[in-house]
């Protein structure tokens, strides 16, 4: 039989979920912001042109988009964070309210370049967090076949930022096979997964851009802030 009592825990800091919590009376109105970041420097680069493709699809489908370049971004840690990329890459992911993420696969794993920008974006900046709450879609080109190891990689990357990774995604295999000499994707069914990926993005965002703060609140957390207020203010009392 189910016990009933109340579970060993502060329930002032433990609301129950309602409707009214989550939907907003007033829901946001303007274009959904979503960022695009890719993971190659090179010249032709396939997750560049992936990247190109979605961006034109989010701003078909109504969103208003933003591209990170990353040629000129240092090594997580080789330069300060006042460095004038990073301090752009961090101001577009605080404009954010959704991102994209393209990387090509290398030695069965997600590029470096990726890898940079996602460890230049930190968890937190002051009571900030740059990532926490927005919504996730990954995409990844192959030089050969089909592969989802770094679109899997990358959904973990999501989940430590505290990002809520729509369920789709995208692997295009043989690349180099897809895009025509202007750098367009030619029709196929990777082309209409991307589609359905980015389709599904503007959807999830448009769904929880107004709760994202409620839907990532964590009691744990809530319990610890408490825990500084009250010693603050006790500290307070015996001034």
């Amino acid at each position: 039989m189910i016990d009933d009592a109340v579970p060993p825990v502060d329930v002032a800091q433990l609301p129950r979920p309602t409707l009214d919590r989550l939907v907003s009376a007033t829901p946001s109105r303007h274009p959904p912001r979503i960022l695009l970041l890719y993971g190659s420097l090179r010249e032709r680069s396939y997750s560049r042109l992936l990247t190109l493709e979605a961006e034109r699809l989010l701003r078909h489908l109504g969103a208003e988009t933003r591209v990170f370049h990353a040629d000129g971004l240092p090594l997580p840690d080789d330069a300060p964070a006042e460095h004038p990329k990073v301090q752009e890459l961090r101001a577009l992911t605080l404009w954010s309210e959704g991102q994209v993420w393209c990387s090509p696969e290398r030695h069965g794993a997600m590029s470096a370049v990726m890898k940079a920008q996602i460890d230049w974006i930190p968890l937190a900046i002051g009571a900030i967090r740059p990532t926490q709450g927005r919504t996730l879609a990954l995409m990844q080109v192959c030089g050969g076949s089909q592969s989802f190891n770094a679109v899997n990689q990358m959904r973990i990357l999501g989940r430590w930022m505290r990002m809520l990774t729509i369920p789709n995604q995208s692997s295009v295999a043989k690349a180099y096979a897809e895009f025509d000499e202007a750098g367009r994707m030619r029709p196929s069914p990777y082309y209409d997964r991307v589609v359905d990926v980015m389709e599904e993005l503007v959807k999830f965002t448009l769904l929880t851009r107004d709760a994202a703060a409620e839907l990532t609140s964590r009691y744990s957390e809530r319990k610890e802030e408490a825990a500084k207020l009250e010693a603050r203010l006790s500290l307070g009392a015996i001034r």
